[in-house]
């Protein structure tokens, strides 16, 4: 592959990478299996390890992944919350093991087998055996603050309480994180299903997005209502640490009233794990939850200590996968759904089949290059997964059974929804309707437009946007402000009523005075999502800012480059832009973003472009790149010949070796505390 060939590869599988995970972990929606997904990210990562010069601050592969949700207080986690890396067959796993024995020089160990259970991962921070923080895990650094939430879960201890023996009589640690996961009892969803059923009320797909859903509720009577539980799997900062394994941790924790799997199994080695992987395979479908594979760990605390931990995941620590489960049928026909950019999905329509306990009916097939990579063809028999247990997908196609009157799935030419014309995006994998008045991409960006990240509209979802747009009450952003105007034509609309409405109209004139960057975030501008959109709005503060912005002055922001700052531009500029921003300020939408108080006192860091890595005592990520920008400096996320030092902390890993190959000056935490003026 030429290096150009791998530029144009990098950047498709960046954007497919990115789309999914915003799907998993900020819409708990995802779309494809966990190993489809590997794939991806294997090849991504092979690519750039290839081309080194084609990496990117902003690559899939240089984070930890995910993001947090907005609604709730941000608090930055003692310890990062790292991914776990995946395995799906006894070779991997073998092959784990070997770097782990390479990695702690011939050192006997032991591992610990328990579940994976799938749910939501959270931290308990518990001080002198109080429960003082619930979090999710958020971007690995910084989650919500659930506390609230937490605390009406029954299976979370409020207090913990020294029991069990001698062992446990040295008490409760000062400080105790315990990472685990929520879950909601498949006994208590299925109950639960049942009686909004029976009220006529829209049950939900599946455990998973339903716990996750829960959590984000700012009424904490509601999750209450839920009957979620937990599970600790790990943990995180413990002071004083007085355990040299966590299978002894974890019988503290017992003790202490802390649940606990009760599957947790040691095993001597890789080929006891393997059998106990085994045997779970048959076991697992009689739990009351889902689960999808096996997590082995190393169990001994200073070996965990010595393998170490890459920026996304541990050494010591692998998950195990289990196949998802398939089923064969054929695939009838194809449609088209059209979303929010225009862009145009292929679905499969499929003969009915059983799986996973459900009649699946249809199933995604991504894209258009996916279609070409699976052969598939209208006519075939296909086999079936569900990524992640929850999306059905075309998987594989039976070759040898194909039809002789098997019929190629061709690019529609043409829009199904407004007959527009196609385009595929240029080196892009998604062909797109152009036509920005096409209906199915009016409802779809007014459902984004009004998501609680964006606008925080409540009550626009799926129903409620087809309804307006139907109805010719909204043809476009600003109508949402003028629906006051036509509050009687509102009352009218299927399962509305006064009441309603009224409610719907209170939350349309409160996000008037949301800040710029919901508004930025809600616009539906291309690769422009909460994060790039909060940068834009600090940076110039104002609409009128950025409209008179050029270029060269949106590539000064972190993290847009010519291609981005191409997309801001292109939208800022065109009619239906303007045209878009025109109507919003006429309707009395703020266009404005309120000024971050700066530090009192000199200004420490002006004019100075500084890179922080590895994880800082005193700070969290976002905590430190704030301090830097109110002392008037620029944090940047990689090194280059303009970085004028490095802020270093533990674990260190490319960027120091970077800094150190360009000469650039490396401070620790203590110094750059010192140079902020802040008391030692």
């Amino acid at each position: 592959m030429t290096k150009s060939e791998a530029e144009n590869r990098i950047a498709r599988l960046r954007e497919e990478i990115r789309q999914h995970d915003h799907r998993y972990y900020v819409l708990a929606e995802p779309t494809i299996s966990d190993l489809e997904y590997d794939k991806l990210y294997k090849e991504l990562k092979d690519l750039e390890a290839q081309f080194p010069d084609l990496v990117t601050p902003d690559s899939p592969t240089q984070r930890v992944g995910g993001r947090p949700l907005e609604g709730f207080e941000q608090v930055t986690h003692a310890v990062p919350m790292l991914s776990i890396d995946n395995t799906y067959n006894e070779a991997e796993l073998r092959e784990f093991d070997t770097r782990v024995a390479k990695g702690l020089g011939g050192e006997k160990y032991e591992y610990v087998v328990d579940p994976k259970i799938d749910g939501v991962a959270i931290s308990l921070r518990y001080e002198d055996g109080r429960l003082v923080q619930a979090a999710t895990r958020g971007d690995g650094e910084r989650g919500d603050d659930i506390t609230a939430n937490a605390r009406t879960i029954r299976a979370i201890p409020l207090s913990l309480t020294p029991s069990g023996g001698d062992l446990f009589a040295r008490g409760v640690p000062r400080v105790l994180e315990v990472r685990g996961e929520v879950f909601w009892p498949l006994p208590d969803f299925n109950a639960f299903n049942q009686k909004r059923q029976a009220a006529g009320e829209p049950i939900f797909a599946n455990p998973r997005n339903a716990t996750a859903g829960t959590l984000k509720q700012l009424d904490s009577r509601i999750v209450a209502q839920r009957k979620l539980s937990f599970t600790a799997h790990g943990f995180g900062e413990v002071d004083p640490l007085e355990f040299d394994t966590q299978y002894e941790l974890f019988q503290a924790f017992k003790a202490w009233g802390i649940p606990i799997s009760p599957y947790v199994r040691r095993a001597k080695n890789v080929d006891e794990v393997i059998g106990i992987i085994h045997d779970w395979d048959g076991e697992r479908g009689s739990l009351d939850y889902a689960t999808d594979g096996m997590v082995v760990k190393v169990n001994r605390l200073d070996q965990r200590e010595m393998l170490g931990a890459t920026s996304r995941s541990p050494r010591w620590c692998i998950a195990y996968k289990y196949a998802a489960e398939r089923a064969r049928t054929k695939l009838l026909s194809v449609r088209f759904q059209v979303g929010k950019l225009g862009t145009i999905t292929p679905v499969a329509n499929l003969e009915p089949v059983l799986l996973a306990g459900t009649t699946v009916k249809s199933a995604s097939l991504h894209n258009f290059d996916q279609i070409e990579r699976l052969g598939v063809r209208i006519g075939d028999m296909v086999y079936v997964e569900k990524a992640g247990e929850i999306i059905p997908q075309v998987v594989e196609v039976d070759v040898a059974a194909r039809p002789s009157d098997a019929r190629q799935i061709k690019p529609p030419p043409k829009c199904p929804e407004c007959d527009s014309q196609t385009v595929r995006d240029e080196g892009g994998v998604f062909l797109r309707c152009v036509n920005p008045g096409c209906p199915a991409q009016i409802k779809e960006r007014l459902r984004y437009f009004c998501a609680r990240d964006q606008m925080d509209i409540e009550g626009v979802g799926d129903v409620l946007a087809g309804q307006l747009v139907d109805s010719g009450l909204v043809h476009e952003f600003a109508d949402l402000y003028r629906l006051a105007d036509r509050r009687e034509e509102l009352i009218a609309l299927e399962r509305m009523g006064a009441k309603s409405a009224d409610n719907l109209l209170a939350a349309i004139e409160k996000s008037k005075n949301n800040p710029l960057a919901r508004l930025l975030a809600a616009l539906n501008i291309q690769h422009v999502g909460v994060s790039t959109a909060i940068d834009l709005a600090d940076h110039f503060g104002s609409m009128d800012a950025m409209i008179a912005a050029s270029r060269e002055d949106l590539q000064r922001v972190e993290g847009i480059g010519p291609e981005l700052a191409e997309s801001i531009c292109g939208f800022l500029h065109n009619e239906q832009g303007r045209r878009i921003i025109a109507h919003l300020r006429d309707v009395g939408v703020n266009m404005t973003q309120p000024r971050k108080a700066k530090a009192a006192g000199p200004q420490a860091f002006a004019g100075k472009t500084i890179v922080v890595t590895g994880t800082l005592e005193h700070y969290g990520r976002k905590d430190i790149e704030d301090l830097i920008r109110q002392l008037g400096g620029k944090p940047a996320g990689s090194v280059s010949k303009k970085t004028d030092f490095v802020v270093a902390g533990a674990e260190a890993g490319s960027k120091l070796d970077k800094a150190r190959e360009l000469g650039i000056e490396v401070i620790d935490e203590t110094e750059f505390r010192r140079r902020a003026g802040m008391a030692q």
